[in-house]
């Protein structure tokens, strides 16, 4: 028999609990500093109009839980509210543009619409593309703080959402430590707006230290470029005009020239939300470079 178990004996009912309280805490203590190495904290940060809603989405079906049938019900109400919200927009755009609701060519739709609809050739393959990007563009709006846990096998991704509007910001900064890296979700086609809602300027103002970079909706500039030129918003842009290549370059280099420490890397992706391959390939570029940063944390690479 050992001294320590002989000193066990001797201790009274009170002392030997606070001891068996003693070696749960220290017991859930090295199973939280366990847990803690697994997980990575994430927090994104992004504009208004950044396309955020669909690239949630798209990581809760590749590396989350999916979608619940609950879940999925509770869209339907959204998927109407968003129709019946760009129904006021198109009407706002036929009444500002002075377009007549009722022309030839209206009618000519409608006999071919309902001849459509009659014919039993119609290719319908179509229609879960149709469904999914309804689907994806429904937008929730997002106030305060959402964490979105991503199990990705060997680590846990914790990602924190915060509030796109003006108004959220303020919640930041006290909510985020020991992060492991941030994330920032930027639009490329929001380079077309007023001084005083330019996102693309705003989201240059929020970069301030070394993120990984998600330059989104990179599908938009290349019809958007084709009339609302680039040089009229930046005129420090001196690159050819309806060049989307071109372009997408200069403004990922608005962001990276805005580094102030040439050792820091600023981690970029082109990507496009309503594209789940093109998300799924972005995301496990995104998972080593993360995976690698926090090896370099621990002096392991």
């Amino acid at each position: 028999m050992t001294l320590e178990s002989i000193m066990a004996c001797c201790l009274s009912e009170e002392a030997k609990e606070a001891r068996r309280i003693n070696d749960e805490i220290e017991r859930q203590l090295r199973r939280n500093k366990r847990d803690a190495r697994r997980e990575l904290k994430l927090p994104l940060f992004r504009t208004g109009e950044s396309g955020k809603s669909t690239f949630i989405k798209q990581l809760r079906i590749i590396h989350g839980s999916g979608y619940s049938d609950e879940d999925k019900r509770g869209f339907t109400k959204l998927v109407y509210q968003n129709i019946f919200t760009a129904m006021q927009a198109m009407i706002r755009a036929i009444d500002s543009l002075k377009i007549p609701y009722k022309y030839e060519r209206c009618l000519l739709l409608r006999i071919h619409m309902n001849a459509m609809i009659d014919d039993e050739n119609i290719n319908y393959l179509t229609l879960p593309n149709t469904i999914l990007m309804t689907w994806t563009a429904v937008r929730v709006p997002t106030t305060g703080i959402v964490e979105y846990p991503f199990d990705l096998q060997t680590v846990i991704f914790r990602m924190f959402d915060v509030g796109g509007q003006r108004s959220e910001r303020r919640k930041w900064i006290h909510c985020f430590e020991n992060v492991t890296s941030i994330m920032f979700l930027a639009a490329l086609s929001e380079y077309d707006q007023s001084d005083n809602e330019n996102r693309m300027e705003e989201s240059k103002a929020l970069l301030n230290s070394s993120v990984i970079l998600f330059l989104n909706k990179k599908d938009l500039p290349e019809e958007k470029i084709m009339y609302s030129h680039l040089v009229d918003y930046f005129p420090e842009y001196d690159g050819p005009q309806r060049d989307a290549q071109g372009a997408r370059e200069f403004i990922l280099k608005m962001f990276v020239d805005l580094n102030p420490d040439s050792d820091k890397i600023i981690y970029s992706h082109f990507t496009c939300a309503t594209d789940t391959e093109n998300i799924r390939l972005v995301f496990a570029a995104v998972k080593d470079t993360i995976l690698q940063l926090n090896l370099k944390d621990y002096n392991l690479v």
